[in-house]
């Protein structure tokens, strides 16, 4: 394992070094992990909220049943069905129980709503964050490439001055070759003229 932790390190600083010489890799590797978590977070809230929604179908179907266990325990009273009141009110108790369990559930289920869609809003921002330093570097780069091409095309070694041939240091092999042809058409048209 001791190896494979080295390698694992040596990898991890040598990625390290290419981002850094490379901000805008290290930015778009960011604003990925971002918008990964942007849909975590997206997809985090979906489920609170459907949660949110079964929760409160249960609530209402436990308060109906509280309120149906109510009225019988008022109706074995006025009867004097002692045999069925304490179990009827035991119920109720139950059901009240129930209720309340299920409303703190929903109180924590609409907390946990409220933090995810403050960190998806800083999460977007962080984004856009991102994205405009992005685009800034992206700029800083094409102008340095602008800018380093104009001056690798003014200071190229090759000379092709026409002006004045004579100031090459070295032949250049086509000129030689244009001047060797027209040096011999013109001996040539001299010799036809003679």
């Amino acid at each position: 394992m001791g190896l494979f932790e080295d390698f694992s390190r040596v990898l991890e600083t040598r990625l390290d070094e290419f981002l850094k010489n490379n901000p805008h890799l290290e930015l778009q590797a960011i604003d990925e992990q971002l918008r990964e978590q942007e849909a975590e977070t997206t997809r985090l809230l979906a489920s609170f909220r459907l949660r949110e929604k079964q929760l409160e179908a249960e609530i209402l179907s436990t308060a109906k049943e509280v309120q149906r266990w109510h009225v019988r325990v008022d109706k074995a009273k006025k009867a004097n069905r002692y045999d069925l009141v304490q179990p009827a009110e035991e119920r109720e108790a139950a059901l009240l129980r129930q209720g309340n369990q299920l409303w703190g559930q929903m109180k924590g289920v609409k907390d946990r709503i409220k933090q995810t869609m403050q960190l998806n809003q800083q999460i977007k921002q962080r984004r856009k964050d991102v994205k405009a330093k992005l685009a800034e570097t992206e700029t800083a780069r094409t102008a340095a490439q602008a800018k380093q091409w104009q001056t690798a095309g003014w200071n190229q070694t090759a000379d092709y001055s026409f002006r004045n041939p004579s100031t090459h240091s070295h032949s250049d092999d086509l000129e030689k070759t244009f001047s060797q042809w027209e040096m011999d058409e013109e001996v040539e048209r001299m010799k036809r003229d003679l």
